[in-house]
């Protein structure tokens, strides 16, 4: 599991390169009981993907030695660390897209109908339409032009 985690550590740019990005991010200000990026990122990765809440991810992190902190602390770090992730997954993306694509805007259009709640709005077949664009770069949706 370790070694997973230094490979994913890895993929990502290394240690320092973390460390930089949540800096500038203010995602990782200064250590209070989490030593450095790389171990907040594996307590994020660890609640986010695990199927745990922030009690057991915080007893988790005490029980392999990573960080002794309160399902609170947790929380109060993990509010702030959006931006570093949104920036971590868009340098992710970034890498895997093909050469083509470099210096191209990349938006996903999406046009859907949702029925119309209600016994008027079911007896018309009324339906709301949502039109939604994400802008793949970015991992936001955007406004989407005709």
């Amino acid at each position: 599991m370790n070694e997973d985690w230094a490979g994913v550590v890895v993929q990502l740019g290394g240690a320092e390169a973390l460390n930089v990005s949540a800096r500038e991010t203010k995602a990782f200000v200064r250590p209070r009981g989490i030593r450095n990026a790389v171990d907040l990122l594996r307590l994020i990765l660890a609640y986010c993907l695990g199927e745990r809440g922030l009690r057991l991810t915080a007893a988790w992190a005490t029980s392999v030695g990573l960080v002794d902190i309160s399902n609170v602390a947790l929380l109060c770090r993990l509010r702030h660390c959006g931006d570093w992730l949104t920036q971590l997954i868009g340098q992710t993306l970034a890498s895997g897209a093909p050469q083509a694509s470099h210096g191209r805007l990349i938006r996903i259009v999406d046009a859907t109908t949702v029925p119309k709640a209600g016994t008027g709005g079911r007896n018309k077949n009324a339906v709301w339409r949502v039109h939604s664009a994400l802008d793949l770069p970015q991992e936001r949706f955007g406004k989407h032009r005709k």
